[in-house]
């Protein structure tokens, strides 16, 4: 099993979804969250004062997969999905995955993830 972490732009959240459902992938998680990278945050005027704003809003998903090939297209529809070709489009991370457990009915592993 596989974990999927992807930080994307809050405005590419829908392109986001419809290509994860496009492919298939049934369970996601959705966060809204701050953070910085290269992008480093913008200035702006707040009544009269120049104020840095280095966290900007992002949206961040979390998959979890069964298999490398999954992996795979799980990412490259993430990626054409939040491609802007700007800075700031984010960061897709890929984590193996010692367990899952479905707490409703006790079920390990990949059959947790159906």
């Amino acid at each position: 099993m596989i974990k999927i972490e992807a930080i994307v732009r809050q405005e590419k959240l829908e392109d986001v979804k419809s290509a994860l459902n496009a492919i298939e992938v049934n369970g996601i998680t959705v966060f809204q969250v701050m953070g910085c990278g290269a992008q480093k945050g913008y200035s702006e005027m707040v009544r009269g004062s120049k104020v840095d704003v280095s966290l900007l809003p992002k949206v961040k998903f979390e998959i979890v997969v069964s298999s490398a090939e999954w992996e795979q297209k799980v990412i490259q529809s993430i990626q054409e999905a939040a491609f802007t070709g700007n800075i700031g489009d984010g960061k897709i991370f890929s984590y193996d995955l010692r367990s899952a457990i479905r707490i409703r009915t006790c079920e390990t592993g990949y059959d947790a993830l159906n």
